[in-house]
């Protein structure tokens, strides 16, 4: 390889800069003695050295202005190798740039990625001196330019989102209408059958599972797995390249522009909580030969082993002010260069961790509501992690959406059949405020699911009381033992039709229930069509058709994704059932009040009613037209008038239907108990009282004059 000429170059920005004429290259090491940018040919097998001795404020830094789009590069940083410091240099590793637009190639597993002599009686202090270049991925140069046309951010109002959350390979990977060479991508994503099924169903969002590049665990990849979620990531600027059918970032750029044409937003799940280097014993990849000390969280008593409130062998330093500006430099790049509409944080309380304890007022939450290029984008945390005081669900700040785990287990419960929770249902059923309104947050800071990536699938919820994770072959110990699932009498697969019957019924409950709540809906994708994983509530490491989407799906369970699309077409129509406010509490004039909590016989519920034990049957009046609820324009949000009937007993409830309310018949909307879409639509006046089967829903509507059609 001819020798380059090298310029002095510039500090900022962080990463590989294409300029137009040539690469401006910088980065951070606040330990480091001495760095070296590695430059490889086309193969990846010539490296040539270039030394950047000088840092400016701790940036190591140059120019190379014979560079261009293309060239692939890594570095190796000089310091000492003392872990009882926290200090993990080792130049013999060829390493990763956290600011990497693109990453090539695969990790190939050898004992020469780890900075520590494998096997050595001082275990991880005898530094390793072989070279892993030759099997590690190498970053590349990109051009950032890209014809965005009109493209912008569609700034859908929480309001009117449906978030659905999938993974781009499984979600597309087994479609039979797409072409059979893209499937699996990004690609695959933004072709019109994929996007089809989308607005056919009526999601506002796509909640994208792990798009950053990450690595498959040594551990998997020997025993033929892989990290199928991709939940270990080394690279936060670069989309992996695995999901890429052309091999170049403008894939991922396309397919966010086709996805907002059709009215679907973006949203990543992005993992800053911790990275693929792992514990003490994992490799040296990127952060930990860069700059251990400042990356990670090390454990005050000795600097040589991690703190770890993930699980995963590490956590990301956020009290350094270089690994945070990494993160928001991240988030601004995906915002501004591949224009995604929002991020869901994996593990959010671990970001904000200060010192110990979780600090809603921590830097991490300043730099985030400060930041103009994120004043609109759709912040969602998973409010959790696994250090103790980390289940922090309703402790988020405003401006911020979290993933409802109280939620999920009030719904899973309620219609498993437990008793005495109609309490806990009436709260999670109209927003949560118990765990939001104090805090000067609306409904929509709760993103409601039944099911999602971690857990059962909504046909396994009903199908499977224990999880079956034999295939991940570690003696079924991995996944929640807490399901709250319940089988309808017989585990796994039958051909029992009164057991099918019961777990049609029980999908469509939680369906419903789901849709029907105030905040932000969140589907699994694959629910809709009854999707199963055969019982594996942990698939991470399943990269095959335990995971992928089986559209043969659709065709089977056709009634049930009618169903689901015509619920979502209620819920868009009737700003009853999305309110921006929690309901208020009125003791006025029936015709004034927002909501009434109703018993089967009719009258309101007692204080007794509310804590009985043995409690599983409650209606709910929603009087639309008493909603101050306003648009935009500050018009008035006038809806008609609805009672949801809900019977998780295993008898059927005959609930007496109020005539108080308006004027008209009552129209039922849905009765999960009977066949259709819905279940028939159709009158129930004159008649005094609804007879709920066992373990079901049911939706009326009055309003005088209003056509049966919905």
């Amino acid at each position: 390889m001819k020798r380059p000429a090298v310029w002095r170059g510039r500090p900022y920005p962080l990463g590989a800069t294409w300029d137009g004429e040539g690469v401006n290259f910088a980065l951070f090491s606040e330990n480091a003695e001495m760095v070296e940018l590695c430059l490889f040919d086309a193969a990846a097998r010539q490296e040539q050295r270039i030394e950047l001795s000088v840092p400016t404020d701790q940036v190591w830094h140059c120019y190379l202005p014979e560079a261009r789009p293309g060239q692939r590069y890594g570095f190796r940083v000089h310091g000492p190798y003392d872990p009882h410091r926290g200090h993990r240099f080792n130049h013999h590793k060829l390493l990763l740039d956290p600011y990497a637009r693109m990453i090539f190639g695969h990790l190939r597993w050898r004992n020469s990625h780890y900075g520590y002599r494998i096997g050595a009686k001082a275990e991880d202090l005898v530094m390793d001196r072989r070279d892993n270049a030759r099997d590690v991925p190498k970053c590349v140069v990109v051009e950032e330019a890209f014809s965005w046309g009109d493209d912008k951010p569609l700034e859908t109002p929480w309001s009117d989102t449906l978030i659905y959350e999938l993974h781009v390979k499984g979600f597309t990977f087994r479609h039979p209408e797409i072409d059979p060479d893209i499937r699996g991508t990004y690609a695959a994503l933004a072709s019109p059958p994929a996007i089809e099924h989308l607005q056919r169903l009526g999601v506002t969002a796509v909640e994208l599972m792990p798009v950053h590049s990450h690595v498959d665990e040594r551990r998997l990849v020997e025993q033929g797995l892989t990290n199928y979620w991709g939940y270990d990531t080394i690279g936060y600027f670069s989309p992996d390249m695995r999901y890429s059918a052309t091999g170049d970032i403008a894939e991922f750029k396309r397919m966010v522009k086709r996805l907002h044409s059709a009215g679907i937003e973006v949203i990543l799940d992005v993992v800053y909580n911790h990275t693929a280097e792992g514990t003490h014993l994992g490799p040296t990849l990127s952060f930990r030969g860069i700059d251990n000390a400042a990356y990670y969280r090390l454990t005050p008593e000795d600097p040589r082993f991690y703190m770890d409130f993930t699980g995963c062998g590490n956590t990301l330093n956020m009290r350094h002010p270089r690994t945070l500006q990494l993160m928001m430099d991240s988030l601004r790049y995906w915002v501004r260069e591949m224009h995604v509409d929002g991020f869901r944080f994996d593990l959010a309380s671990a970001l904000a961790r200060e010192l110990y304890e979780v600090d809603r007022l921590s830097s991490f939450f300043d730099v985030v509501h400060q930041d103009p290029v994120l004043a609109n984008v759709k912040l969602i945390a998973e409010p959790w992690d696994v250090g103790e005081g980390g289940y922090q669900v309703g402790n988020f700040p405003v401006r911020w959406a979290e993933w409802n785990g109280r939620y999920r287990d009030a719904m899973r419960a309620y219609w498993r059949g437990d008793p005495g929770l109609i309490g806990e249902f009436a709260s999670r059923l109209t927003g949560s405020s118990d765990l939001y309104q104090h805090g000067g947050r609306s409904p929509h800071a709760s993103v409601n699911f039944v099911t999602a990536h971690d857990g059962f699938t909504l046909r396994d919820l009903v199908s499977y009381e224990h999880k079956h994770n034999e295939a991940n072959l570690e003696g079924n110990r991995d996944g929640d033992d807490h399901n709250l699932s319940w089988n309808c009498g017989v585990e796994g697969e039958t051909g029992d039709p009164e057991v099918l019957r019961l777990r049609d019924r029980q999908r469509r409950n939680l369906m419903a229930t789901l849709l029907l709540s105030q905040g932000v809906p969140m589907l699994l994708a694959g629910d809709e069509m009854g999707r199963t994983q055969n019982g594996n509530n942990n698939a991470y490491c399943q990269d095959n058709e335990v995971s992928w989407l089986d559209w043969e799906d659709l065709q089977r369970d056709a009634g049930f994704f009618e169903f689901v699309a015509t619920l979502i077409g209620v819920r868009r129509r009737h700003p009853a059932f999305v309110r921006s406010t929690f309901f208020r509490p009125h003791e006025g004039d029936h015709r004034e009040r927002e909501i009434v909590w109703l018993r089967p016989d009719g009258h309101e519920l007692t204080d007794a009613d509310w804590r009985h034990p043995d409690g599983q049957a409650i209606a709910v009046l929603i009087n639309g037209d008493a909603i101050e609820e306003r648009n935009a324009r500050n018009e008035p949000l006038r809806d008609e008038v609805f009672l949801l009937l809900c019977n998780a007993s295993p008898k059927p409830v005959a609930f007496v239907v109020p005539q108080a309310w308006g004027e008209g018949p009552w129209w039922r909307l849905v009765d999960t108990a009977l066949a259709g879409a819905t279940g028939e639509p159709g009158s129930v006046y004159p008649r005094s009282s609804y007879c709920a089967r066992e373990r079901s829903l049911v939706l009326l509507r009055r309003s005088a004059g209003v056509s049966r059609d919905e």
